[in-house]
């Protein structure tokens, strides 16, 4: 009985913690989850336009540096 309680005493700790800290973390609101989402967003277009603007410029400079060698 001993070997089994060793396995699930830290599974019941640990179960215990995790629901303790589940109710003391606060949850974002509307507005909070409105204000993170549109800036994941615009991030994601910033990035997407950046990369698409080095791609313009390094794929024709690629191409001449290997179709002159």
């Amino acid at each position: 009985m001993d070997a089994v309680d060793s396995v699930v005493d830290p599974l019941r700790e640990f179960a215990k913690d995790s629901v303790r800290l589940v109710k003391r973390c606060h949850k974002p609101d509307r507005k909070e989850f409105t204000k993170v989402a549109a800036r994941t967003v615009i991030g994601f277009f910033v990035m997407g336009f950046v990369s698409f603007f080095v791609k313009l410029i390094f794929i024709p400079i690629n191409n001449i540096i290997v179709g002159s060698g």
